[in-house]
């Protein structure tokens, strides 16, 4: 194949393509669940920073993963809207190394979020009487921060990896840049690439699931032996937060069984659903499930909403 990365400094990607024809209807689609993501993501965030009764690690982790899922989001939705709004079908090398860097990052750090925040439910049900020492708002804040760092970390590393592949091709089917169409792009040797890529992957994953099975399995073993006030209270946080996990892990199988079948076997709509499935239902659905199941931050909630809403009205009253 010819090498054209010298040639084309930008890729072509064709999901963008495929949504020609109805692109303002998709755009509208895409603003409005953009927009939805961020509000809802902001007021949580907004809210567990200035109420003082909620400056609790658990609290925070689900801040946290909040702001996570805007970051997310952010590194998907607003180039898309403006693509389907210009008919631009096209990237830089530089915006989807970029793009690639944002959206991996956030992937990363949500599988260890989820982990985190396992492994603090597992203290607080299973060691409740030393709970408040082991997990400060301190520790809580420096876990998320480590975690971030290596998040980021890691996937520079797989971004500057890529980055320095010669390109035979520029068609990505997808509506975004992902790694693994840039590897199947490449002329060059990708070997160092694919194992980094598996490698780091497998490790996080077996660290990850193996911690969150862990501290689950430990909490409903001891919901065996406790009240059953207490039990239903564990167990409702337990469902909340695997309600929010399960949702990430069926956007993540989705990915695999978009590259399982491989890119001839599948048609180009059916990978574009497959791949946004992970950057686009977490951030929607997170901030609601996490909003209207935690009492504490549903209450917190509603009162800010209301006090808005009186200052609005008290603003167009004058």
């Amino acid at each position: 194949m010819e090498n054209v990365s010298s040639v084309s400094r930008n890729f072509v990607l064709l999901g963008i393509v495929q949504m020609e024809e109805l692109r303002y209807l998709y755009c509208i689609l895409s603003l409005f669940v953009y927009i939805f993501i961020m509000l809802l993501s902001l007021e949580i965030v907004l809210v567990v920073l200035t109420e003082e009764s909620l400056h609790e690690p658990m609290y925070i982790f689900i801040c946290n993963l909040t702001f996570n899922g805007m970051l997310g989001s952010s590194s998907f939705f607003p180039k898309l809207i403006i693509d389907l709004l210009t008919s631009s079908h096209q990237i830089s090398h530089t915006g989807c190394f970029l793009q690639v860097l944002g959206i991996i990052t956030y992937a990363f750090f949500e599988i260890f979020s989820f982990t985190i925040m396992a492994y603090d439910r597992y203290l607080a049900v299973c060691d409740p009487l030393r709970y408040a020492t082991i997990m400060t708002n301190r520790k809580a804040v420096i876990l998320i921060l480590g975690f971030f760092s290596y998040s980021f970390i890691t996937v520079l590393v797989t971004v500057i990896l890529s980055a320095r592949l010669s390109y035979c091709g520029t068609q990505i089917k997808n509506i975004f840049c992902d790694n693994l169409s840039l590897i199947v792009l490449s002329c060059g040797d990708t070997l160092v690439n694919n194992v980094y890529g598996t490698v780091g992957t497998v490790i996080m994953l077996v660290f990850t699931l193996m911690i969150i099975a862990y501290s689950y399995l430990k909490i409903f073993m001891v919901c065996l032996k406790i009240t059953k006030e207490a039990c239903e209270k564990a167990i409702h946080t337990v469902v909340t937060h695997l309600l929010g996990f399960s949702i990430f892990l069926v956007g993540a199988l989705f990915i695999f069984i978009r590259f399982r079948l491989g890119n001839n076997n599948l048609p180009l709509f059916a990978q574009i659903l497959l791949s946004v499935t992970f950057i686009v239902f977490p951030p929607l659905l997170n901030p609601l499930i996490f909003g209207i199941r935690t009492k504490a931050l549903r209450v917190k909630i509603f009162r800010h909403l209301h006090k808005i809403r009186v200052v609005f009205n008290q603003s167009t009253m004058k």
